[in-house]
């Protein structure tokens, strides 16, 4: 039985799975997603699935309904009166809890994205304690329940002592069990993240918005291919500083553009918290495009190409379709750096184009 309500139970979660791939677009899209994550769990809104329950009785046909009557008959003493029914069919919604693992594989799968592979630590490892053996010693913290309890169960009923009537299970010292561990060598793949935004006049609430929505599915997919990763943030307009993420996200837009100083902030970050033979190193700056000045973009490209170029994984731009941006400095990049290969450019004018540059970005597994 227990056998059978597992694989009911896995059954379902693939019901699941499928209908979040079906519609994953959809849900890249949905801001309230990100407002309902929890530590480790994320609560989405499925349509026309019913939870699994279980139904009691015997298949007798004497169930509710299924008593004395005629069809047509009132049921109770009222008169019957009352308001109207609906006479559309009912949309069934069922919130499900989904770890941002499964989230994460989900994109991956239906993405197409290969998994990443860490560069700079592969000689490092660090030793970790993993419970993946049983013992007969050890401290009642650690004691193994269900194994204790089965072990216990056999040894009462083979026995004798078992009663049905009364199934109280007692411990003996031979039954115990302990979980036991050993030491694993891991490599150990931390990265960072420092993501990069323009706050000046022209990003308004929409374009940090779609900033928001893609800064959850990179942290979600990075953090499926990493052990432990570290949010760094800076927001620019014609000076740069390092923020929390509550800032980063809600700070008010105002003043010119100056995008160097960001590649600037950002090399200053990266020189006196991360060393590259050690860390995983991805770069992501938002904005609409606009730029105080050609030289000032000519100097963006000489920073990243001889600066936070060599030492990352991965540099991304996502520009934002802003009313007031002029939208040139994708072009700027695309002409200066177009021989650098960990250099990705995607835009997003709408959410609906979250989907395609989340798979830009992570198309080659850098």
């Amino acid at each position: 039985m227990i056998l059978k309500i597992r694989k009911d139970h896995q059954r379902f979660r693939q019901i699941v799975k499928g209908k979040i791939r079906k519609d994953l677009r959809k849900f890249l899209t949905r801001g309230e997603l990100i407002g309902k994550e929890g530590k480790h769990l994320v609560s989405i809104p499925i349509h026309g699935i019913d939870i699994p329950h279980f139904r009691y009785g015997n298949n007798n046909d004497q169930g509710v309904g299924q008593g004395e009557g005629e069809p047509g008959q009132s049921v109770g003493d009222g008169d019957g009166q009352g308001g109207l029914g609906g006479t559309d069919p009912g949309r069934h919604i069922l919130e499900v809890d989904i770890t941002l693992d499964e989230l994460a594989d989900i994109l991956g799968e239906e993405l197409q994205l290969p998994r990443i592979e860490p560069k700079g630590k592969h000689s490092i490892t660090t030793i970790k304690d993993r419970y993946s053996s049983i013992r007969q010693t050890g401290p009642e913290s650690l004691r193994h329940f269900k194994r204790t309890f089965r072990r216990a169960l056999r040894r009462m009923i083979m026995t004798g002592v078992y009663d049905p009537d009364h199934p109280v299970i007692i411990f003996e010292r031979g039954d115990k069990v302990y979980r036991s561990w050993k030491p694993v060598k891991k490599p150990d793949s931390n990265a960072v993240i420092v993501y990069m935004m323009d706050v000046s006049g022209s990003m308004g609430y929409e374009q940090k918005e779609l900033v928001r929505l893609e800064a959850f599915w990179i942290d979600a997919w990075l953090r499926r291919n990493y052990d432990g990763i570290e949010s760094r943030y800076i927001v620019h307009d014609v000076h740069a500083q390092e923020v929390d993420r509550e800032t980063f996200f809600h700070l008010r837009e105002d003043g010119g553009t100056k995008i160097s100083s960001a590649f600037k902030c950002c090399r200053d970050v990266i020189e006196r918290h991360y060393n590259p033979l050690e860390w995983n190193i991805y770069l992501f700056h938002f904005s609409d495009g606009d730029n105080s000045s050609e030289s000032d973009s000519r100097e963006c490209c000489r920073i990243l190409r001889e600066h936070l170029l060599p030492i990352s994984n991965q540099f991304g731009y996502c520009q934002v379709a802003s009313a007031y941006g002029s939208g040139h400095f994708i072009n700027v990049l695309r002409e200066q750096l177009a021989d650098v290969e960990n250099m990705v450019t995607s835009r997003v004018n709408t959410k609906d184009d979250i989907y395609d540059s989340i798979k830009e970005f992570f198309a080659k597994g850098r």
